[in-house]
């Protein structure tokens, strides 16, 4: 997402969102990004070999750097700069697999759709913590139904096969990955099921059973099932300036929200219990939250939602309008 747009949204949900209550400030043990260099934070994922330490990224127009940042701190603790690779275009999520593998997703595409092949890139998690250089693999990957969008990715804990969540307005699909990606040739993904959301990211279960994807305003959970995901209800999302990334702890226990911009918040939900007990969608129209729409639901009313869906819908057509001109 391009940062002037990021931030007028944010601007006019700040308005829009001004006289109804706040979230309860319940799991408010997360931490903020310091890092001046990170203004959008575009994913996140819990440390395997540094307890309390999660990685994080820019989204398009920066370098090919990831950042380690302390959980209890917020501060930087490395810097690690991918080699062997060209300059990401869209870096939208990050992940990691079987053999502490860090998965890079340059999958976002912010002409809607239009680049022919998107990259993913893998490197070894760093058993030092200190700046430095690491060889990455690259692999090309495309859609079997076309060129589209896409913010979210996960890379399955125990087989390692990669997923992706297009992002569109009204839903998209979960896109799966060869069963192991190859470097030397094309990696076409294909879609397997319908996600009920604008998916803006996406978490797999450590035990990989469950399913998370957040939106802007909501998010829900959904049984893995073998990659045929079955919803089971709404996930809590905190009200952010401009959701962009989830993330479970390695213990599964919790859930954590990130947000683009400079000092941006990472909240912290409990995880949906791994019996189901996600929140129940609600009935369509009901006054206290929000029913099984394109974000999923969460803790807002109907008519808060209508504005802030008005709003983001003002925004993106002006971007678009802006784009078309330029």
């Amino acid at each position: 997402m391009r940062r002037p747009f990021a931030l007028l949204a944010g601007a006019l949900l700040v308005g829009a969102l001004a006289a109804p209550a706040a979230l309860a400030a319940d799991g408010d043990d997360g931490f903020t990004i310091k890092d001046p260099r990170i203004k959008e934070s575009s994913g996140l994922a819990a440390s395997h070999l540094h307890p309390g330490v999660y990685w994080t990224h820019n989204d398009s127009g920066y370098g090919p750097q990831i950042y380690a940042v302390d959980g209890r701190t917020g501060e930087t603790v490395a810097t690690i700069t991918l080699s062997g690779i060209g300059k990401p275009r869209d870096a939208e999520a990050i992940s990691i697999g079987p053999g502490n593998q860090i998965y890079l997703g340059d999958i976002g595409d912010n002409l809607d759709g239009s680049w022919p092949y998107v990259w993913i890139y893998r490197l070894p998690e760093p058993k030092e913590l200190k700046d430095q250089t690491i060889r990455a693999t690259q692999y090309v990957v495309k859609y079997s139904d076309g060129p589209r969008n896409a913010e979210s990715m996960v890379v399955h804990p125990k087989t390692g096969r990669v997923y992706i969540i297009d992002k569109k307005e009204d839903g998209g699909h979960l896109y799966e990955g060869p069963a192991e990606l190859s470097p030397s040739g094309t990696n076409v993904f294909k879609p397997i099921a319908p996600v009920d959301l604008w998916a803006t990211d996406a978490a797999l279960s450590p035990d990989g059973t469950h399913l998370a994807v957040r939106g802007y305003f909501g998010g829900i959970h959904y049984d893995w099932n073998g990659g045929r995901i079955k919803r089971v209800g709404q996930l809590d999302v905190p009200l952010q300036r401009q959701g962009e990334s989830v993330t479970y702890s390695v213990d599964g226990t919790k859930l954590l929200y990130g947000s683009e911009g400079s000092d941006s918040p990472v909240q912290v939900r409990d995880a949906p219990e791994a019996d189901g007990s996600a929140k129940s969608p609600s009935p369509q129209g009901g006054s206290n939250s929000v029913g099984a729409g394109p974000d999923g639901g969460g803790r807002f009313g109907a008519g808060t939602v209508a504005v802030v869906a008005g709003v983001v819908a003002a925004v993106w057509g002006l971007r678009r309008l802006l784009r078309r001109r330029s």
